[in-house]
């Protein structure tokens, strides 16, 4: 379904119900997932909006989990094509399964092993970062940067917003141990350091806040090449 810059509120709510439409038959549990995180998650709200603005054109989504954010670009003919990475095959298959007839690829792999990433015009790094081991950190983050041709999308736990960041990390912690979403580590990188390694790459950084609506210390990062 194709949507424009002017699209209100009512179609992006009907575009993400007709993306969670496409995992009915991926399970009871994650159509209600899919559901609940395109409306409440407002990263997808963000990134699409941006998208809406700017071509986003072929797309690397590291760490995509169920796919919904690169399945919801492609519905909305917001991305020419979206690659996908996550560790997790069972969800893999749910994206998969979820985009049949979309140009969209999803590839099993484990960011704590292998950082490679297929070059793209947008990269996107969703609430990965800071679920990894710090060096790996910094080797997937150099990675997304050579691989992204245009933009790189991150977001990030900003370890530095005081209650905010103490509340978060302690909710990524207690989640860890339950939730098949969440990583092995909660290590929030500063952002100035983030900042700093798309700055030396070339990349015009800007951050904003993305926890609307929630009381987490949710950042978005946007690296853009100098035209």
């Amino acid at each position: 379904m194709e949507i424009d810059a002017s699209s209100p509120a009512s179609d992006l709510a009907a575009l993400f119900q007709h993306t969670a439409w496409r995992y009915r038959n991926c399970g009871r549990f994650a159509h209600s997932y899919v559901a609940a995180k395109l409306h409440r998650d407002p990263v997808n709200r963000e990134i699409l909006t941006l998208a809406k603005k700017e071509a986003f054109g072929d797309v690397v989504d590291i760490g995509c989990g169920r796919g919904q954010l690169g399945v919801a670009l492609l519905e909305a003919g917001l991305a020419e094509s979206v690659v996908s990475l996550d560790r997790h095959a069972g969800l893999v298959e749910q994206a998969r399964r979820a985009a049949a007839g979309l140009a969209f690829s999803a590839v099993v792999q484990d960011l704590a092993v292998c950082q490679d990433v297929p070059s793209a015009m947008t990269v996107l790094l969703i609430d990965v970062l800071y679920q990894l081991e710090p060096p790996v950190q910094m080797a997937l983050l150099h990675a997304a940067v050579r691989a992204s041709r245009q933009r790189i999308i991150i977001r990030t736990l900003d370890p530095d917003l005081g209650i905010r960041s103490s509340l978060t990390v302690w909710l990524e912690r207690l989640l860890r141990g339950v939730s098949p979403h969440s990583g092995r580590h909660v290590a929030a990188c500063p952002v100035s350091c983030i900042v700093r390694v798309l700055n030396e790459a070339g990349f015009i950084t800007s951050v904003v806040p993305c926890w609307q609506g929630t009381p987490f210390a949710n950042v978005l990062i946007v690296g853009r090449t100098i035209a």
